[in-house]
């Protein structure tokens, strides 16, 4: 108990279950709840004011996503995400993403492409807001739906469970250096590389933005050693 801040969950419009993942999702970006720390469902709950079963069902649908862990009787670690687990999970994401990003510049049509600009410029709205939960939804829906213009939907599944289990590491300190607002523009500039219809390009622009994504990570993880 006492672990989060004091939030009102209750709308008539979300179930319960989602607007507490929701919550819970936006207390990990936060840092109030810490890599490597066991969370039981029923002190979450007091913090929330709602009942514990609500609160272990949304931790049940985070540990699907990788983020947390069971612990039995005790309730649900939060998942540690080391260098090395980041190193694998961005070089699996380019040797999918970078080729499947060209392939889709030779193949789509403008107006596909050009549907995805109002996510694009969201993504740059959030950043600038400093609303991380509007940028991880934002990017998240960018990325996975260009991905999808390939026509392979277990290509999208797998990078989207890549996300899933590394889009939380150090968006927080990111977006206090104001450096999440470049990486949310360079969606922008990739979009705009892939209308000119230069596929080579378009590759580079995702290998560079994969590699600054990478590199901004390795750079909070340096500051908290």
């Amino acid at each position: 108990m006492g672990h989060l801040k004091q939030r009102n969950l209750i709308t008539a419009t979300e179930r319960l279950r989602d607007q507490v993942a929701h919550a819970l999702r936006a207390a990990l970006i936060s840092g109030e709840l810490r890599p490597g720390q066991v969370y039981s469902a029923p002190g979450l709950a007091e913090d929330f004011g709602v009942s514990a079963t609500p609160v272990r069902e949304a931790m049940l649908d985070l540990a699907r996503e990788g983020l947390v862990e069971p612990v039995r009787n005790k309730g649900f670690r939060v998942t540690e995400v080391n260098e090395r687990d980041l190193d694998q999970y961005t070089e699996i994401r380019t040797l999918i993403e970078v080729p499947t990003v060209g392939r889709i510049t030779r193949t789509a049509a403008r107006e596909e492409l050009e549907a995805l600009r109002p996510v694009a410029e969201e993504i740059v709205r959030a950043a600038r807001d400093h609303d991380l939960i509007g940028y991880l939804e934002a990017d998240r829906q960018f990325h996975l739906a260009l991905l999808a213009l390939s026509g392979n939907e277990r290509l999208v599944e797998t990078v989207g469970d890549l996300r899933k289990r590394s889009r939380l590491y150090g968006l927080d300190a990111l977006d206090e250096r104001g450096e999440l607002i470049h990486s949310a523009e360079e969606h922008l500039e990739l979009l705009d590389v892939m209308l000119t219809g230069d596929a080579e390009a378009a590759e580079a622009c995702m290998t560079r933005h994969l590699g600054h994504v990478r590199s901004l990570w390795a750079k909070d993880a340096g500051e908290q050693a």
